[in-house]
């Protein structure tokens, strides 16, 4: 489980998050939506641990954890070993270091007690790229240099069916992606929560990803809280009236 309450951070001294309760299971899937500035990517990048944001741990009455674990001191790299994972919303290239390095090094950080031999691992993850329409030559060109903006999504996808971790952040995967591509994108999440029982924290500016991809809550942060929780309905009221309307 997945527990934050009263969660706030700022960054610059500009409280961004200001008290934000949410409660993600094993295999559920929560959207969140809302407007330019409403503190998506910061709740995205706090909850990851990025240090050019400042949680404000020291108000006692914030809570941070996975499965019962406090989460708040942890190191970036300490979280994603208790099993978070975050996809970027602008994925970065990393020359030098290809695809199939940099996974085959996460796995193993992550995993220490499951030991893969380097074929079967390959194996599994050309049929990975496979799956969500990559090459397997993707697996050796150095991580995201070159990608299209598509393709770099699509290997984040990637990255979240070979780690398998208990939750995973994913931080507008659906931009820029064309309609082909989404679908495989939400078939794939959908395939990540129905397998391995990943929780999914879904941040999405667009409601389209949603008719492909149906989540159990939809959350609307709006200056930093969330302001209404609903199912689709509410993804169908905003599509009508805006976020005005909330």
């Amino acid at each position: 489980m997945l527990q934050i309450k009263n969660f706030k951070a700022d960054i610059n001294n500009s409280e961004i998050l200001k008290g934000v309760d949410l409660t993600v299971g094993p295999g559920e899937i929560h959207a969140i939506m809302g407007p330019n500035g409403a503190g998506k990517t910061t709740l995205a990048l706090s909850l990851m641990g990025h240090p050019n944001y400042n949680i404000k741990y020291q108000i006692s009455n914030i809570k941070y954890q996975i499965d019962g674990k406090d989460m708040s001191k942890l190191l970036p790299e300490e979280r994603a070993r208790q099993g978070l994972f975050i996809s970027f919303q602008q994925p970065v290239e990393i020359t030098g270091v290809s695809f199939l390095s940099f996974l085959r090094t996460a796995y193993k950080a992550l995993h220490p007690d499951k030991k893969i031999p380097l074929s079967e691992f390959k194996n599994e993850l050309k049929k990975t790229l496979k799956d969500v329409g990559l090459d397997e030559s993707f697996m050796y060109r150095f991580l995201n240099e070159g990608f299209s903006g598509g393709e770099k999504k699509r290997a984040e996808i990637v990255q979240l069916l070979i780690l398998r971790p208990k939750f995973a952040i994913l931080d507008e995967i659906d931009s820029g992606l064309d309609v082909d591509s989404l679908k495989i994108v939400a078939e794939k999440i959908q395939e990540a929560v129905e397998k391995y029982s990943i929780g999914i924290l879904l941040i999405t500016h667009y409601q389209r990803i949603l008719h492909y991809l149906k989540p159990d809550f939809v959350h609307v942060l709006i200056d930093g809280k969330i302001k209404k929780s609903g199912g689709m309905s509410l993804v169908k009221k905003i599509e009508k009236d805006g976020y005005a309307a909330i």
